[in-house]
């Protein structure tokens, strides 16, 4: 279970630093002029949108894992890390081809639409990533699907929200395109660490 749960806060924590997910917010905030707290009230609705989104899916994979450990007593020493590392793998081949949120933004739009497009947009873009995380979790029972999403979407949130006020505030200038860039090798890598981590860890 530690080896999930640290996989899981690794990858909750990557996707909320990579840009497409606060970036496309503070663009428009400074373009329409929002203040820094109608900045960070955007931010966590869309954030709680695109997190619920992730969520719902990973609680129909986590039935799946629940269904397939009653039936199957080596789904857990074996096909969900097995699983785990091919969707590593794949990710690693396909980081070049990663796609995520992108939002052109609308200034001349009204700005109830502008933020309804967010908070759509973001419910509509969820982290596929972390679902192989809810498969592990539902074989080990529903009370660990539940402290799953619980843990990704306040780390989630919580990193996009602080990301958006301090770049509001211009404390950070890194190069954020190579950390996009890189999210699928990143993710790969710790999706690969946590299921080989799970054949001695359990």
């Amino acid at each position: 279970m530690i080896t999930l749960i640290a996989g899981s806060v690794v990858l909750s924590v990557l996707h909320a630093l990579i840009p497409n997910h606060w970036l496309p917010i503070l663009a428009i905030s400074r373009q329409e002029k929002w203040s820094l707290g109608r900045t960070t009230y955007i931010t966590f609705l869309s954030g709680l949108s695109h997190a619920l989104s992730t969520v719902f899916i990973g609680m129909v994979i986590g039935l799946l894992g629940v269904t397939i450990s009653e039936q199957v007593t080596s789904f857990t020493h074996l096909i969900a890390p097995v699983i785990l590392i091919a969707i590593g793998l794949f990710y690693i081949y396909q980081h070049h081809r990663h796609k995520h949120f992108h939002l052109h933004q609308q200034p001349s739009l009204p700005k109830i639409r502008i933020i309804i497009g967010l908070v759509i947009a973001m419910f509509f873009s969820p982290c596929l990533e972390i679902e192989a995380y809810f498969l592990m979790a539902g074989v080990q029972g529903w009370e660990q699907v539940v402290f799953l999403s619980l843990l990704y979407t306040t780390v989630t949130i919580s990193g996009m929200v602080l990301w958006v006020r301090f770049t509001y505030r211009g404390l950070f200038r890194w190069n954020w395109h190579a950390l996009e860039h890189n999210a699928g090798i990143i993710t790969g890598l710790t999706l690969v660490l946590t299921g080989v981590a799970s054949f001695f860890i359990h």
